[in-house]
């Protein structure tokens, strides 16, 4: 009592009788315990600071003491963590309400709800930021509370600082994953924001818009659908059945119409597209997946670079990385092809790590590489780590399955490994031949024979029932060895595995029906051990089996039809993949790891039937001309959106229909500024209707003019001021469409090696249109680029109108991925569609890069051995000077000259276009018209392209 009274006044101190039923909170049963907790929570209530510490002091002790004092908590959080909520220093107020979220006490969530409305309008992004942090732990703690957070997430998501954006996307995500409406206002805003957010946030953002992009964007590749259907099936299936689905495929594609790509679908995939330079792999991973699963076909190919970087980092990253890329295989092979070497498996590399590798390797296996592919897996068979050789031995199976070109080379390869020192390998040969041999068993009763003599000194469990499930597969096939082979293992039967003894009363059971003459005795002897035997299994087969082939008078019907049953021709087992339906989970996420779905884990969505409203997406812009002062206008302007919510530079792909959304494009983009822009040239006050009228008419005629200069005479412009530095006679002009082809309409092209300023990686290609016609060809455009993997194409914008006997010119954009060949497309008019295509010389691949003699000899020594081609030529009889030697070389390759102190040599400089390889040529001159060609170029495939075009050029 004495130690109490030092928490006491004198009126707690009093005695009183018990009650029960009172404060059931607090513990207590007495009066006086509840009279003291209403009174500390009086003081902590107060105005005066003394009081509220000597109520904290009283609290403390009593905790010390071993009290229940949970009742006084709200009270205590409310001094503690409140006051420092409104603390003027950003950081406190922020780790205030951390602090405040992490309590997990369901009684002060009012506080907590409170403290979060308040920190969401907070005037520092960081504490929003710890705001949107705080909701979803308050929504794990109440549930009930979700209504309220959806508002605060709402107002979070208006929030134009990256900062914030992350993490209200990520507490989006927690609470209410499928209210995608609170998306659409916000969606351009995101997409815009995303390259400045920190890269966790990207990540999150990143993977929600793939979501939502699958909700309200129609599939980019809905005509290609069945195209990958029919080669999926090609990697399983026969000749014939994939004859007929391309017959299928090609009426229905003849139905379909023509895709269009959303504006906002095209946005989010070039704002996505730098970050897979990101240093941070799940950047690179999130972009990967959004590609994969929104992008068209042909610009899927970029991500394969990106993914392949990542193989250089730690087994960790290497090992999602690779669970992604096997998945992405199935279906996109193609583009991880020209990087097959890159998944090449290391002695270093952990086990996990080599099975991947050998499953991608397995899925890229096509009757180009298979020599190649085929050659590693001899020499990982070799490997100490035996679940590695187990794995490349089935490898060599899938291979042989799917390829049938090189069936029997497989077979015959895995046949020699039977006389392998090592029993693992042995053992997993036969079982991968097992499977083989299914395919073509009366073509290989030699292998069976070989196989059966194998079975006395395998002990592998799983290889001995193999071979014995092989010899009463096809006993017929070898009557003379199946009977014998019985005979030993009835010998060893009580001292087998269970999986071989099941396989003993099988071949038993199949030879008793083929050839009882001379193994009824041995089928009835296996049969009576099975009877007894410990396993129940082994006993209810045995039982089963006996009344079946052994016909008696209480023998059911199936007896007539045992031969039916246990020689029925069996299909040959397919070797799928694992990872062949895998990407129905969303790539790079868990459950996609885990191949099944974990906690919290959202589906990814079907592409819809139809394309949804797209002006839900469209923010309203206010009209300025309404405010009734300059110094208002100023403000409202000054309100606008640091980054705007419409695309009035949108790709080149998606500009057309970009101009014809009123909530997004150049058209919206340039109205809404010519309005900004006349309005603050007015004066203040009100106008009359008239005036109105008048300005209205005047801005319409000025966006028609605005909008037809953009569509036809901007390209031109450009087009021309990009060919003014090049002289007139290098430039050479190559026939895209033939006037009489093309019905009138002669469309000419040439590289005017200027910097394609859209995308650096791309060659301008400079594209002439002249209408030889007597009538106007209107809607010229591009569509259906079909390009090899890895290249791309930005297009021209569409020429609405193009007048008789007008020409038009305008530039268009290819990234040749570092190749010679062709990109092919559709060039279509609004009556006829031509297929073309534009193959570029090697030489116009690349872009001049300017060096100094000692930088030139530092770069070459780099490129020396087999990055260095030299060859030597005699020179024409015009190549009399150097004056037609540099001028030769620069025709035939974009290349620089580079000074150099030495009469007898020339050299010239460059990298490509794509890749930004440096490319160094040195043309050394020697007496008697002869000379030497030295090309320098890490790609030596671009390498000797260029010395065989060079030499020509110099040859003339």
């Amino acid at each position: 009592m004495s130690a109490s009274s030092a928490f006491s006044d004198d009126k707690a101190g009093s005695a009183s009788e018990p009650e029960y039923g009172h404060d059931p909170a607090s513990g207590g049963i007495f009066s006086s315990d509840y009279k003291r907790h209403d009174d500390l929570k009086e003081m902590l209530d107060s105005n005066k600071d003394s009081l509220k510490l000597e109520a904290m002091k009283r609290i403390v002790a009593m905790i010390a003491r071993g009290k229940n004092t949970s009742d006084l908590f709200p009270a205590v959080v409310k001094n503690v963590a409140c006051k420092n909520i409104e603390d003027p220093n950003q950081l406190i107020r922020a780790s205030a309400l951390r602090v405040l979220s992490s309590i997990r006490v369901t009684i002060i969530v009012p506080i907590m709800m409170l403290a979060i409305k308040e920190a969401a309008s907070d005037m520092s992004p960081y504490v929003r930021k710890t705001a949107a942090h705080a909701i979803p732990k308050l929504h794990s703690l109440d549930p009930e509370q979700k209504d309220q957070l959806i508002e605060v997430i709402e107002k979070l998501l208006a929030d134009k600082t990256t900062l914030v954006a992350g993490s209200v996307v990520m507490a989006f995500e927690e609470v209410c994953p499928d209210r995608i409406d609170l998306i659409h206002k916000n969606y351009r805003k995101l997409c815009n924001l995303l390259i400045d957010v920190e890269e966790w946030g990207q990540v999150v953002i990143i993977n929600m818009l793939t979501r939502y992009a699958r909700t309200q964007f129609l599939n980019p590749n809905i005509n290609e659908s069945l195209l990958e259907d029919s080669s999926e099936k090609a990697f399983y299936a026969s000749d014939d059945e994939e004859d007929e689905d391309k017959k299928a495929e090609a009426a229905a594609l003849v139905k379909r119409k023509p895709y269009v790509m959303d504006p906002d679908h095209r946005l989010l995939l070039r704002n996505t597209k730098p970050l897979l330079q990101s240093r941070n792999a799940a950047v690179v991973m999130a972009v990967a997946q959004l590609y994969f699963h929104l992008a068209p076909k042909a610009e899927v190919g970029i991500i394969a670079k990106a993914l392949v970087r990542l193989m250089r980092s730690h087994s960790e990253v290497q090992y999602v990385v690779l669970q992604n890329v096997a998945t992405m295989t199935i279906k996109r092979r193609g583009m991880f092809e020209p990087y097959l070497k890159s998944f090449y498996i290391r002695s270093t590399d952990p086990t996990q790590i080599k099975i991947l590798k050998l499953e991608v390797l397995t899925n890229l296996a096509n009757e180009t590489n298979i020599s190649t592919i085929l050659r590693e897996f001899q020499t990982y068979i070799k490997s100490m780590d035996k679940d590695f050789v187990a794995a490349s031995i089935q490898a060599i199976g899938r291979c042989a399955t799917n390829i049938g070109e090189v069936r029997d080379t497989c077979l015959n390869g895995l046949v020699q490994l039977l006389s392998n020192r090592d029993e693992l390998v042995v053992a997993e040969s036969v079982v991968v031949i097992k499977k083989l041999l299914q395919m073509q068993p009366e073509q290989h009763s030699d292998i069976i024979k070989h196989m059966a003599k194998l079975i006395d000194n395998i002990q592998v469990p799983m290889a001995r029932a193999s071979i014995l499930w092989l010899i009463g597969e096809y006993c017929e096939h070898v009557p003379k060895i199946a009977p014998d082979v019985l005979r030993k293992m009835a010998k060893t039967f009580t001292n087998e595995e269970d999986i071989v003894k099941l396989q003993i009363i099988n071949l038993a059971a199949k030879l008793y029906l083929t050839n009882s003459k001379q193994t009824k005795l041995l089928t009835q002897y296996v049969l009576n051990l099975a009877k007894y035997d410990q396993n129940y299994d082994i006993r209810d087969r045995a039982r089963f089996i006996r009344q079946l082939i052994v016909p008696t008078d209480k023998s059911g019907a199936l007896s007539k039809y045992a031969k039916k049953l246990f020689l029925a021709l069996k299909p040959a087992p397919v070797l799928e993949s694992p990872f062949k339906d895998r990407d129905h989970f969303q790539l790079g996420s868990l459950s996609h790891l885990l191949n099944a779905k974990a906690g919290g884990y959202q589906e990814l969505p079907e592409w819809p039937e139809s394309a949804p409203d797209p002006s839900v997406r469209n923010v309203e812009i206010p009209d300025w001309s309404k405010c009734t002062s300059r110094k208002d206008r100023k403000e409202k302007k000054l309100d606008k959106p640091f980054y705007s919510d419409s695309e009035g530079d949108s790709g080149p792909t998606e500009s057309a229909d970009s101009e014809s959304d009123s909530g997004s494009g150049s058209e919206s983009a340039s109205a809404s500024d010519e309005s900004g822009s006349g309005s603050e040239s007015e004066e203040s006050g009100e106008e009359t209707e008239s005036e109105k009228e008048e300005e209205d008419e005047e801005k319409e005629k000025k966006r028609k003019k605005r909008l037809d200069k953009t569509k036809a005479k901007k390209p031109a412009e450009e087009s021309a001021e990009r060919c003014t530095i090049a002289p007139s006679g290098s430039i050479k002009m190559y026939e895209l469409l033939h006037r009489i082809t093309g019905e009138g309409l002669a469309v000419e092209y040439c590289f005017s090696r200027q910097p394609f300023s859209p995308d650096p990686n791309m060659v301008a290609v400079q594209i002439q249109f002249t209408n030889n016609t007597n009538s106007e060809t209107k809607n010229l455009h591009i569509e259906e680029p079909r390009l090899q993997s890895g290249m791309r194409i930005r297009e021209f914008a569409e020429i609405e109108v193009l007048a008789a006997g007008e020409s038009v010119t305008v530039v268009m954009g290819i990234d040749f991925c570092d190749s010679t060949q062709a990109a092919n497309f559709q060039l279509c008019t609004h009556t006829r569609k031509f297929f073309v295509s534009i193959q570029p010389p090697v030489g116009e691949l690349m872009t001049p890069v300017f060096l100094t003699e000692n930088d030139f000899k530092k770069e070459q020594g780099k490129l020396m051995g087999m990055n260095e081609i030299s060859e030597k030529l005699t020179l024409g009889e015009k190549c009399v000077n150097e004056h037609v030697i540099v001028e030769r070389v620069t025709a035939t390759a974009n290349l620089s000259r580079v000074p150099c102190g030495s009469d007898k040599e020339c050299r010239f400089a460059g990298k490509t276009v794509s890749s930004g390889c440096l490319v160094l040529v040195t043309v050394t001159t020697k007496e008697g018209g002869r000379a030497q060609l030295t090309v320098n170029c890490e790609k030596m495939v671009i390498g000797t392209m260029l010395v065989k075009d060079i030499m020509q050029a110099l040859s003339q």
